[in-house]
């Protein structure tokens, strides 16, 4: 099967000379076909700058960027077989929501009538049947969300570019809306890269997930892959809380010069030096977060994270209280030793 996209080296420089910066340092990336794909990574890491090369609308500065097995690397935008969904929607405020999702229809010439019955049966996809004759303005955030999303999905792209479309939407509807778009890309097959800097949003709604630091990929791989046994001390920091241990405190405790353990992996009990506790210590702050309270505990020369489960009428440690902290051995995954990567 052809792949959806391929990076093969792909950098992007900017500027010359001693002001050089690379933005995108050799990056080599498959996406398969009908995937949901997330470039996730913090601001300034390299992915929305991998996401316009792939859309056109920045060159690289070497490498090659192929699309349904095409070369496309110095085609523009117009020419590529994708569509990018932006953050701000850019949707034209003087035009009704219909003749928004049309407009790329308009731009190829098709006659009116079947520009309006395909911009309709758009609409009705992301349930927005009845909101073609009213204009961006009378709409929520949500609507415009979704007449953005109808507008690049008309045009049948092989590829869609999410652009972190959810970002200026509160939580509640940008948990509801990460639902309705996996729905709609698993209903629709179209490979989907979407950017995000939003560690829940990339693990509930992708195939994979491609973590970006400084301009280069760290790790690839599932979900589960990438929170489980993450590659790098990066991945491990920046995908969901962590333990990191280095040195002398991770050979005690873990076995392991580097190690990584998930604070949830964790259990507490009210009694220093209990039978079986892996570490000792006091506690040093305590944070209720409503689903789990995360407590905080200066052992063995570490202050370690655990996350304690929301249990009706169970009181959370106190600070300065002396606890047991337990976990299994299959909770600890080593790390590469010496360096952040």
């Amino acid at each position: 099967m052809t792949a959806a996209v391929q990076l093969e080296g792909v950098e992007c420089v900017f500027g010359s000379g001693a002001t050089a910066v690379r933005a995108v340092a050799g990056v080599d990336l498959t996406i398969d076909a009908g995937e949901f794909f997330t470039l996730l990574g913090p601001s300034g890491s390299g992915k929305t700058t991998c996401l316009r090369m792939i859309g056109g609308f920045t060159l690289p500065s070497a490498g090659r960027i192929l699309i349904g097995g095409q070369d496309v690397t110095r085609l523009p935008p117009y020419a590529r077989p994708v569509n990018t969904v932006f953050q701000d929607y850019a949707l034209f405020p003087h035009m009704s929501v219909r003749d928004n999702v049309a407009y790329p229809l308009m731009v190829r010439k098709l006659p009116r009538a079947e520009r309006e019955r395909r911009a309709d049966e758009l609409l009705a996809l992301v349930q927005l049947p009845a909101a073609g004759t009213r204009r961006p303005s009378e709409l929520s955030g949500g609507q415009r969300q979704r007449v953005a999303l109808a507008r690049a999905l008309v045009a049948e792209p092989q590829v869609l570019l999410l652009d972190e479309p959810l970002g200026a939407l509160d939580l509640k509807l940008r948990e509801q809306m990460q639902s309705e778009l996996k729905a709609l890309q698993r209903r629709l097959g179209i490979t989907f890269l979407f950017i995000t800097h939003d560690q829940h949003e990339a693990l509930s709604m992708s195939d994979r997930i491609g973590v970006f630091n400084a301009g280069r990929l760290e790790q690839v791989g599932t979900p589960r892959e990438v929170y489980d046994t993450p590659a790098t001390r990066f991945v491990a920091h920046f995908v969901g809380a962590a333990n990191v241990l280095e040195g002398d405190t991770a050979r005690a405790l873990t076995g392991h010069a580097a190690a990584m353990l998930r604070p949830e992996r964790i259990t507490l009990s009210g009694a220093a030096a209990a039978g079986g506790a892996r570490a000792s210590g006091t506690v040093a702050e305590v944070q209720y977060f409503g689903a789990f309270t995360r407590v905080k505990v200066a052992a063995a020369g570490a202050l370690l994270q655990a996350d304690l489960p929301a249990r009706p009428g169970a009181a959370a440690p106190e600070p300065g209280q002396a606890v047991s902290l337990h976990w299994d051995d299959r909770a600890v995954h080593a790390l590469r030793a010496g360096s952040e990567g």
